[in-house]
């Protein structure tokens, strides 16, 4: 009966989700209101408010749960392993996705890196990635996860990451795992295809 309510709770979820996505991806963020996402999922605002505290969450979907499986594979991580190689492979693994997953997320990640609404409750969740990363480059070097390398660690891997989903997004034909493998090796290598005379 556990697994059946469960099962029941994920495809709510997954329709207000979908829902909310296709209506913001159409009529903009700002402009659709929570009760009509609850239409358009079949549900109640009462329903919706059970999933979701705001419409702004409905974008990001289960993003807790994203960030704590970066945190276990952080933390599953051997100590011969480099620091940035390991969360670099933490960053692939964790956005993994099926094929039939990649509309969805690529209709989220547009709405996330787009809606000039959605900023600010974006900054929110980067800080929570941010503190994960910190928190596993301190524990590998000794430091304090609030001290300069630890936090420089963790903000510009993170924008590497944004702007390899920035880069899929653009072209349809790399694969996202590609993306964030190049980001990556340009962040690690000191972006070796600037060095040298003549480049800019």
């Amino acid at each position: 009966m556990t697994a059946v309510l469960e099962d029941a709770r994920e495809n709510t979820r997954a329709r207000i989700e979908q829902a909310a996505l296709e209506l913001f991806s159409r009529q903009r963020f700002e402009n659709v209101t929570t009760d009509e996402v609850a239409d358009a999922a079949g549900i109640s605002r009462r329903t919706f408010f059970r999933y979701f505290a705001t419409k702004a969450d409905a974008v990001w979907g289960d993003f807790a749960a994203h960030v704590d499986r970066l945190a276990a594979l952080l933390d599953a991580t051997g100590d011969d392993q480099p620091v940035l190689s390991s969360i670099c492979a933490a960053y692939v693994e964790v956005n993994d996705y099926s094929l039939d997953e990649l509309p969805m997320l690529r209709q989220r990640m547009r709405l996330i890196l787009g809606e000039p609404a959605l900023q600010a409750h974006s900054q929110v969740r980067y800080n929570e990635v941010d503190r994960v990363v910190a928190e596993h480059v301190a524990r590998r070097t000794g430091a304090r996860p609030e001290a300069l390398v630890p936090r420089l660690v963790a903000t510009s891997t993170r924008a590497a990451a944004t702007t390899a989903f920035e880069v899929w997004i653009a072209d349809g034909r790399r694969p996202l795992a590609r993306a964030l493998h190049d980001a990556f090796e340009q962040l690690a290598e000191g972006f070796p295809t600037l060095r040298g005379p003549g480049r800019r």
